[in-house]
């Protein structure tokens, strides 16, 4: 008689929970894909509203090619955020990296590969700067990062006198815009390998896991012996140092560099950066995530912008999807929280 009652209780407790499995797989992979599925629906929206413009391949290679740029820096942004840090001074160093290039080589006449080179040290320099303030002088990296930003943009109004320098050395001009690869320029594949090494460095090697563990735990990951101080700076250097590619690129795109200009990708690199943490590993800053997320916005705003929409509206797009983006994430995160401790 045991037996039997041990069977029968054993198949009411199985029993009610073997629907719920499918069902739970659905939900994840629903919100795993949700903004590929947003990005397709916007398309397609778009294609139906401006059927002569807005699904050509002319279109779809300016949108790919054009958006590099704000790719590679959203890329730099997500990992001093997985650890925990902000890095509001990461435009100012794409511009930083840009002009240098650009004042060296056609102001004081230096040839490319040195212009680059000094331009990656002084982004370098930038993230050091971050870090010392962070990690040694315990200021909150938003505060910290806010003021090395404004700093760092006063001296690119400084060494450029205010002024727009065009004329750069048309090698890196044809290695970024003037090069194309199946319609698309080079930058967009620059900034495509770029996703593939941090999804690789993220989901694959110790250094992802323990930005990770920090993020989500500074205490704990002290205590579980990690060298937090070390891991928070050197994603701040890293950003920087990201930033000063991402700088490469937009001096070749201008054929120049302008000292105001870089300031316009702040607001839609936070908010591709933390849109991106909602979709394809849900709760965390993701590489491909945030690929989708660029192009999700971009893909809305040149759709705005053929049907005639105001140019203020593409400001309000960017702000509301920064808002929501914090949101969603945020609620992902927490939930992703909650089923892992249950």
């Amino acid at each position: 008689m045991s037996v039997t009652l041990d069977k029968t209780s054993t198949t009411d407790a199985t029993t009610p929970e073997a629907p719920a499995r499918p069902r739970l797989a659905v939900g994840s992979l629903f919100e795993k894909y949700a903004l590929v599925l947003a990005l397709v629906a916007v398309v397609v929206v778009f294609g139906i509203l401006r059927p002569e413009t807005y699904p050509t391949a002319n279109n779809l290679q300016n949108i790919l090619g054009s958006q590099a740029v704000l790719l590679i820096l959203a890329l730099g942004l997500i990992v001093p955020l997985t650890a925990g840090e902000f890095d509001l001074s990461a435009v100012s160093t794409m511009s930083l990296s840009a002009m240098t290039i650009a004042v060296l080589n056609v102001q004081h006449g230096w040839s490319l590969l040195p212009s680059v080179a000094v331009a990656v040290l002084a982004a370098l320099f930038v993230g050091l700067v971050n870090a010392v303030l962070v990690v040694r002088l315990q200021i909150d990296s938003f505060i910290a990062t806010l003021g090395s930003g404004t700093v760092v943009l006063g001296v690119v109004q400084w060494i450029s006198d205010s002024t727009s320098v065009t004329g750069i050395d048309s090698a890196l001009v044809e290695a970024t815009i003037g090069t194309r690869v199946f319609g698309v320029s080079l930058q967009f594949y620059y900034a495509l390998a770029l996703v593939l090494v941090t999804a690789i460095v993220f989901q694959y090697t110790p250094i992802g896991r323990r930005l990770l563990f920090v993020g989500r735990g500074p205490q704990v990951a002290r205590l579980s012996g990690l060298h937090v101080d070390r891991i928070r700076g050197g994603a701040l250097v890293t950003s920087a140092l990201v930033a000063a590619l991402a700088g490469i690129v937009y001096a070749g795109m201008l054929s120049g560099a302008d000292p105001s200009s870089g300031q316009s990708f702040m607001l839609p690199a936070f908010a591709a950066a933390f849109l991106g943490a909602t979709a394809i590993v849900p709760g965390r800053f993701n590489a491909v995530g945030t690929l989708v997320a660029v192009y999700f916005l971009v893909a809305g705003v040149v759709g705005l912008q053929m049907l005639g929409v105001a140019s203020f509206v593409q400001q309000l797009f960017y702000g509301g999807a920064l808002v929501v983006a914090v949101a969603l994430s945020g609620a992902v995160r927490r939930r992703t929280t909650s089923r892992s401790v249950r």
